[in-house]
């Protein structure tokens, strides 16, 4: 879920509007109030500009951050909806704080760079994992039982079973957002199966193309990850692609085989710190199990609840997880 286009200047951000204010409302905003966490001093002034993710996961993760720093330790937060090409220049400048959810996979050796060079901070493991990954759906498995393997992709009468009017006599696979990380076409080519890639522009869009062939029970093989409240619900199979003979992040067009399994890990601005030490301590303590993910990822893919709501209801029944985090 990561793009690997030229990263873009700083300029290009695209910053959604400031959400919140600082806590207290009073005049003298160095005023001590005692926060809900174990005593925490609430009397942060900084404005947080914390990157938001085209992805359920981090739409909730960003809330949870965004509703505890408020609430704990009075820091107005601002949430950047940001060309992923842009966020590592922009953290390097100070221009965006945080992201709490990086895929390793994903990462360019453009990215890389600035975590090298220390201008970005990586801040440790979140607590999940996560796969990229070729999903089928489950029917499917068993309207064609050579796809137990991958190879079974090549049937030409399995890829026909795929096809849409587009595709011709070629099999769909259904790509995602295009500026994730997606070596698809290149694994499509490399490995010699007669599909073609379709995108559907964002994660919704395929949710929603999931839903109308789940309900007339029509094959569908595509991009997805996991966890993820889609993959549950409609009980995608993860297809099982051969290990690559090559390193995909950094030779995409070359890349014949299978995305890793990703620990998910946080990234800062080194200028974080010298900016507010509480909430740097903060998104170093910050961790999220992929229980954790499940658990908020259900109501929201699935029962189209809020990710604000989500948090929300996360927050409240996880104190004695998040109240360490103010440690």
């Amino acid at each position: 879920m990561r793009s690997r286009k030229k990263l873009l200047s700083v300029g290009l951000i695209a910053v959604a509007s400031l959400i919140g204010a600082a806590c207290g409302g009073g005049d003298d905003a160095a005023t001590d109030t005692t926060a809900a966490a174990g005593g925490v001093e609430c009397n942060g002034t900084e404005t947080i500009k914390i990157a938001r993710n085209n992805w359920s996961a981090s739409a909730v993760e960003v809330e949870i951050f965004k509703q505890l720093v408020e609430a704990n330790l009075c820091n107005p937060v601002e949430i950047l909806d940001i060309d992923e090409n842009a966020m590592f220049a922009g953290m390097s400048t100070g221009d965006v704080d945080v992201n709490l959810e990086v895929w390793p996979s994903g990462v360019v050796p453009e990215e890389q760079a600035f975590i090298d060079d220390g201008s970005v901070a990586n801040m440790g493991d979140l607590g999940a994992e996560g796969k990229i990954g070729w999903f089928v759906s489950d029917y499917a498995l068993e309207q064609f039982p050579q796809l137990s393997s991958w190879e079974g992709l090549k049937d030409p009468a399995v890829a026909k079973a795929f096809a849409t009017a587009a595709t011709g006599d070629k099999g769909r696979f259904l790509g995602m957002d295009p500026s994730f990380s997606q070596y698809d076409e290149a694994i499509i080519t490399n490995l010699g199966l007669p599909f073609s890639v379709q995108f559907s522009g964002s994660e919704a869009a395929t949710q929603a193309e999931i839903s109308a062939l789940s309900a007339d029970k029509k094959p569908i093989i595509l991009y997805y990850w996991s966890p993820s409240g889609a993959v549950g619900k409609y009980n995608l199979k993860n297809l099982a692609l051969p290990a690559p003979t090559v390193d995909c992040a950094a030779e995409g067009d070359k890349c014949d085989g299978d995305y890793p399994v990703d620990v998910l890990f946080k990234i800062a601005s080194a200028k974080l710190e010298a900016k507010d030490a509480r909430v740097f301590n903060f998104v170093k303590n910050f961790v999220l199990s992929t229980d954790d993910q499940l658990s908020f990822l259900g109501p929201v893919d699935i029962d189209g609840v809020e990710p604000a709501q989500a948090a929300a209801d996360w927050i409240a029944a996880n104190e004695a997880v998040w109240s360490t985090w103010f440690n």
